[in-house]
């Protein structure tokens, strides 16, 4: 326990600088995985104009429509 309050701020405030580092750790690694992820389907083996196309389409749809679609 900090023995003023100048020193409990201070220590609160290294703390949230850790955890935010932490969440943009967590956050890069959740994109890396995506990235592998899409690379594994062969996505990334698509030419860029038919990927674009493709992710245009998705986003039009939305992802809750394309995956009602995909299961169907």
């Amino acid at each position: 326990m900090a023995r003023t309050l100048e020193q409990e701020r201070a220590a609160i405030a290294a703390e949230a600088r850790k955890l935010e580092e932490r969440q943009q750790r967590l956050e890069e690694r959740e994109r890396e995985q995506a990235i592998a992820d899409i690379d594994k389907a062969g996505l990334l083996k698509l030419d860029a104009g038919r990927l674009g196309r493709l992710l245009g389409r998705i986003r039009a749809l939305g992802i809750a429509e394309v995956e009602k679609r995909l299961t169907a």
